[in-house]
Parts: structure tokens; sequence; C-alpha cells
């Protein structure tokens, strides 16, 4: 299990390191003079030299990759254009903001989609299975900033159930609650869908497995061997889908911050691009890559410590 994990490791830094190469690489062939894109058109020669030393633009571009991956290897993300604060220090006070709605839409997407998932199988081929295969369907049809737009007006416009803005009031928590219900919401409910349609196909591939074949023989009831033994090894199926899921949702999540104007990794990577930040561009990019890629290994390492069998095929 421990090489098995060393080697998730390292492949997850090789990975890191060819997004880390790529973005490098996009940043220099955008068109145009980078000093005068972040600077503005009305910026003196003084001004564009002194950001270019700054930036370290005045280097081979060899060298600026070295120089650009040893900053990565200490952990230094540069410096904001604009504030001149380090990058890793404004990334970490708008993650938690970040992970708190991730993990609210995780949590309840995954819930609902499990409760749903079996809710159908026990129901195979009956309306109520075909009722939620639809549904399903269209969980995923819709675009979640679509269901943000809607979900604004309708519970903040029109019924004032929820706040419209905001990330709630500091120190409360009734209120932090009551702002995370819409943007959850709109993130989540696509990966309902999904969730709901992968566990019931692996539920009832399991049904038709020889083990269940066997405990019908011995007479255990249908429910217990529904939720006690096929619902066990659909979610082993299902666990590297639910990981993807949730680095999504952590990506996804740049749509609902815009539209609910709250903090975290996606407004302040758009409101960098916007400005041309391209520090705080490339550091909140990599910091994503780097919790995606983390959720990916959790999901191996969950899996193959369930499953043995994963070990030698992983």
């Amino acid at each position: 299990m421990t090489s098995f994990i060393m080697r998730r490791i390292g492949l997850a830094a090789i990975i890191l390191l060819i997004v880390a190469i790529l973005l490098f690489s996009m940043m220099h062939l955008i068109p145009g003079d980078p000093t005068v894109v972040a600077l503005g058109p009305r910026s003196t020669p003084e001004m564009r030299e002194a950001f270019r030393e700054m930036m370290g633009l005045d280097q081979p571009i060899l060298k600026q990759l070295a120089l650009f991956l040893g900053r990565l290897a200490e952990g230094n993300l540069g410096e904001d254009v604009w504030s001149k604060r380090p990058v890793l220090t404004m990334i970490f006070e708008v993650l938690p903001y970040t992970a708190t709605l991730a993990v609210a839409s995780f949590l309840w997407a995954v819930t609902l989609g499990i409760l749903l998932g079996c809710f159908a199988v026990v129901h195979h081929g009956k309306w109520p299975d075909w009722l939620i295969g639809i549904l399903s369907v269209g969980f995923v049809a819709v675009p979640s900033f679509v269901v943000a737009l809607y979900s604004l007006l309708i519970f903040a416009v029109s019924l004032n159930w929820l706040p419209a803005i905001g990330a709630g009031t500091p120190g409360d928590f009734i209120s932090q609650l009551k702002a995370l219900v819409l943007p959850s919401f709109a993130i989540g409910l696509g990966w309902v869908g999904y969730v709901a349609r992968l566990v019931r196909a692996a539920m009832i591939e399991a049904m038709g497995e020889n083990y269940t074949r066997t405990l019908r023989s011995f007479g255990v009831s249908e429910r217990r061997i529904i939720f006690r033994y096929a619902l066990r090894q659909a979610l082993i199926a299902v666990l590297s889908v639910i990981a993807i899921g949730f680095g999504g949702l952590l990506t996804g999540s740049v749509f609902a911050e815009i539209v609910f104007s709250r903090p975290g990794l996606g407004k302040m990577t758009y409101d960098a691009v916007m400005s041309r930040n391209y520090p705080l561009v490339m550091g909140t990019v990599l910091v994503t890559s780097g919790l995606y890629v983390t959720c990916m290994i959790i999901a191996d390492v969950v899996t193959a410590w369930i499953d043995p069998r994963v070990r030698s095929a992983l």
C-alpha cells in the first residue's frame, strides 16, 4: 500500500509540473507586451522597465522558466502586481470560502444522489425509476450558471427567503449558512443527476452478480442485499467519479462566486484575469490544479484500501 501511495504522489507531482510549464508557456504566448497590458497604454517606459525587471521578463525565457519552477518548489507563487502582497497569502485568505462552498455542494449532492439511485433500484422498472431517470438527465443537462440565475431570481428576489449576494455576516453561523444555500444548490444540482445514474447502474450490475444470487438462495431479503452488499460494491465504482466531482465543484465555483458575489478562488481568478494580474492568475490556477489532483489521489487510495485488486491495476 505504501508503494502504491508513493506512485500516485509521484504521478501527481509530474502532472503538476506539466501544468506549471504549460501555464508558464501560455502566459508568454499571449500577444502584445505584457507590461503594456498590465500597466496600461499610458504607462511610461520607466514604469514598464521597472515592471519588466520585477517580473523577471528581462531574462532569457529558459532562465525565467527555471526561476519560476524554483520559486514553486519553495512554495513561492510570487507577489500580486498591484498590492505587492504574496500571492499565496491572498489565496489562503479566500480558500476557506471556496472549500466551504465545494464541501457543502458535495455533501448534499452525493447524499441526495445516492438516495435517488437506491430508490430507483428498489423500484427498478417501475414509474419511480423512470421519473428519477428523467430528473437525473434534466439535472445534468441544465448548466450551473442557469440554475444560479434562476434560483437567485426566485428564492432571493421574488420570495426573499435567502440572501442574494455575499457570504454572510462574519461570526454569524446562521447568516453564513443562509448565504451558502443558493450557491451550493446551483453547483451541486448537476452532480445529483450524475451520482444517481451511476449508483443506479452500478447497483443493478451488482444485483446480477453470482454472490447476490447466492445470497438470495440463502433467503437473504432483497432490501438487505441492496443496501448492505450491492450499495457497497456500487460505491467502489462510483468513488473515483465522486472525487472528480469534488474537483469539478472546486473549479466550477467561479460561476456561483461571480453571480452571488462571494469571495473565493473562482472570483479571485476572474478578477485577476480581467485586471491582467498574471502572478495571481498563475497562482490561483496552480492551487486549483493542486487541489484537483489531491482529490484524485485520495480517491485512488481509498479505492485501493477498499478493494485491494485495484492496487495492481492502477
